[in-house]
């Protein structure tokens, strides 16, 4: 551990690594504090709420889906460091859009004519900025850094994103939306500069075209890729977990509003405690498996997962709304009788998932040649995104029909079956903790 460390003192790795972090948390801040605001000002009933949450959701991740191919594709034919430097540029810009619906909305000004479409196309476009970003980080680490420091460079990278991820979930939920406004634009800024830091990383193979027909080129990235058996099961295992995902997180903003009656610092909260409960399952997995790459665990890892979900719904539905149009603010969630297994429910829920997709991504990055590495990703990324896009269409679909969120929830643990069948048979494919 002190080795990987000593990587934070390296020219090679810091700035990478910093510019990761603030991306990571930039997002998050803007998403959250976004979704947030208006699932709590401005929207009033369930449906409308859940419809918005998983709009967001589905524009963020849809240019995973359109845009991977040419991500993947560039990250492996030019100047990774460079592309850094056009998307953390691209990046000040869309906070600029955003910071201006954010303050847009909150004066309450041209609310659902002008601030939300800003808001949704900032968010698109910070979609657009994770595809391009997201191979680099796996795919340029291997070019900086010596062969047994690779492993210790990319868990720190992967501690980092947590850290930022919990950060801006759990900031946005306590500052004003104006702060979250100005905070975003330098966050962006301090980014740009980061990132301009980043030593040169240039293409390991041949000068080759790039395919812009994004379409095409995403059907032969998919297709060149999920031909081999091993990645394609841990691809669809992974995707499989996302879209379960994407559900969770379209749910929690309404639920703890509707259901729980609680303010959206408990909102935050909850997106924190999965957070962090995806980082104890990526601790407690390494340890269980010394460091191999295998899905030993994986199969009862995402039962676990959906014993625990269906255990959240439980709690759920004995929850008693507090009543007259008044919020629980955080302090009196907390010491609510109902509050503590709650909130171990949904740390078992990402405590386990953690343990289920961490040694599925390993499987993406560690038998293929390094050359390789970011198309690999980026097919991960294109399927991924799919079926999350397909989550978010499920989650508005049934909230039309009238299903409530907290039934919901019982549809999301049924889909770990599925996810175990499909983890099962990864493991079977491989012999020990190498894949054949």
């Amino acid at each position: 551990m002190q080795a990987s460390l000593r990587l934070l003192n390296k020219r090679r790795f810091l700035p990478l690594f910093i510019t990761q972090l603030l991306g990571a948390f930039n997002d998050n801040l803007f998403k959250n504090a976004m979704v947030l605001f208006v699932v709590y000002q401005v929207y009033n009933d369930e449906k409308s709420e859940t419809w918005f949450s998983a709009l967001a959701t589905g524009l963020f991740i849809l240019p995973f889906f359109l845009l991977s191919a040419l991500s993947g594709q560039l990250a492996d034919q030019r100047d990774k460091a460079v592309i850094i430097r056009w998307v953390k540029a691209a990046e000040i810009g869309i906070m600029l859009v955003g910071a201006t619906g954010l303050g847009l909305i909150w004066g309450g000004i041209a609310v659902h004519t002008l601030a939300i479409p800003l808001l949704l196309a900032a968010l698109f476009s910070m979609g657009v900025h994770s595809t391009f970003f997201g191979p680099i980080k796996y795919a340029i680490l291997p070019q900086h850094l010596h062969d047994e420091e690779v492993l210790g460079g990319t868990g720190l990278v992967e501690a980092g994103t947590y850290i930022a991820i919990l950060a801006g979930t759990i900031l946005a939920g306590i500052i004003p939306v104006e702060a979250a406004a100005a905070g975003i634009i330098i966050t962006a800024i301090i980014g740009y500069l980061a990132g301009r830091a980043v030593p040169s990383a240039p293409s390991l193979l041949e000068r080759q075209a790039i395919d812009f027909h994004i379409i095409r080129s995403s059907i032969a990235l998919v297709r060149g890729t999920m031909h081999i058996r091993r990645l394609f099961l841990a691809i669809m295992a992974i995707s499989l977990f996302w879209a379960v995902g994407s559900i969770l997180f379209i749910q929690f903003p309404p639920l703890v509003k509707n259901v729980l009656t609680a303010d959206k610092p408990v909102a935050s909260l909850f997106l924190a405690i999965f957070s962090i409960g995806i980082a104890i399952g990526s601790v407690a997995i390494n340890r269980l498996l010394n460091g191999h790459v295998s899905a030993k665990y994986a199969p009862a890892s995402v039962l676990g997962m959906g014993l625990c979900v269906v255990a959240f719904h439980v709690v759920c539905d004995l929850w008693t709304p507090v009543g007259d149009g008044r919020m629980l603010s955080l302090s009196e969630f907390m010491v609510h009788p109902l509050a503590v297994p709650l909130s171990l429910s949904l740390l078992g829920v990402a405590t386990f998932g953690g343990m289920f997709v961490v040694p599925l991504y390993a499987f993406l990055t560690t038998t293929v040649e390094k050359c390789e590495a970011a198309r690999t990703v980026a097919a991960n990324n294109i399927v991924n995104s799919g079926a999350m896009v397909i989550g978010s269409v499920a989650a508005i679909g049934l909230s039309m029909a009238g299903m409530s969120v907290v039934k919901q929830l019982l549809l999301v643990a049924a889909l770990s079956i599925p996810c175990a069948w499909m983890a099962q048979k990864l493991h079977r494919a491989c012999d020990g903790p190498v894949c054949d």
